[in-house]
């Protein structure tokens, strides 16, 4: 039997506006196995290459994503996962912002499906998704990770419904938004909203850099 490792990387975004809820990009298999199921972007690892490099080359490669937001969540070793021999797989996930997902390699098309509308997956994916899942709503609350998931400039009732879509729960509108601002994470630009129906509201930013120096000295991110 062959041994081997692989890399499978579990891709998320929220659908524009999070009126279609937190998001997953798949790709569609081209060859067997499971030629035709729908999967995780992912594959085997090179000679000479790190685990890390693996799963950045994959989501370039079968999924057309570079500079992404991207960790590694767990290593699924189960003897009968695959088919083809013995293979161990390192799994990650990545947060994006909204965009196109590209179809290359092996795979023939790439798509985004949300989270409630998964079709059958090849392999032992779904697991690998709902393990995920459960990494990111857990550590959401307490890492500003989900400003990932976000455009650069966004407005505060963006925000909210990003922690509402990944946590699955409401948040009052006026305690969110003091807990938020009372972070001192959040810089307030002097730009608003453009080509909006309603009345356009003040777009933020994230500062990524004053969090860094405030984590080092024991701050406590909490949502």
């Amino acid at each position: 039997m062959t041994f081997s490792v692989a890399v499978d990387c579990v891709v998320f975004g929220l659908a524009p506006d999070a009126v279609g809820g937190l998001q997953v990009a798949l790709i569609e298999r081209g060859v067997e196995p499971f030629r035709g199921r729908w999967a995780l972007p992912g594959g085997f690892v090179l000679p000479g290459e790190s685990i890390d490099e693996a799963a950045r080359r994959e989501l370039r490669e079968e999924a057309g994503l570079s500079g992404v937001f991207l960790e590694q969540l767990y290593t699924f070793g189960e003897a009968d996962r695959d088919p083809r021999g013995r293979v161990v797989s390192v799994a990650y996930y990545a947060l994006v912002q909204p965009g196109r997902v590209k179809a290359s390699t092996d795979a023939r098309a790439a798509a985004w499906f949300a989270i409630a509308a998964v079709p059958r997956l090849a392999f032992d994916h779904h697991r690998i998704l709902a393990k995920a899942l459960e990494r990111i709503q857990g550590k959401v609350r307490y890492v500003p990770i989900g400003f990932e998931l976000l455009p650069a400039k966004f407005t505060l009732s963006q925000l909210q419904r990003m922690y509402e879509t990944i946590l699955q729960r409401p948040f009052d509108k006026r305690n969110f938004r003091k807990k938020i601002l009372g972070t001192g994470l959040l810089t307030e630009l002097d730009e608003v909203q453009q080509g909006v129906a309603h009345r356009a509201a003040r777009l933020y930013r994230f500062d990524k850099r004053r969090y860094e120096q405030l984590s080092k000295s024991g701050f406590n991110f909490e949502i």
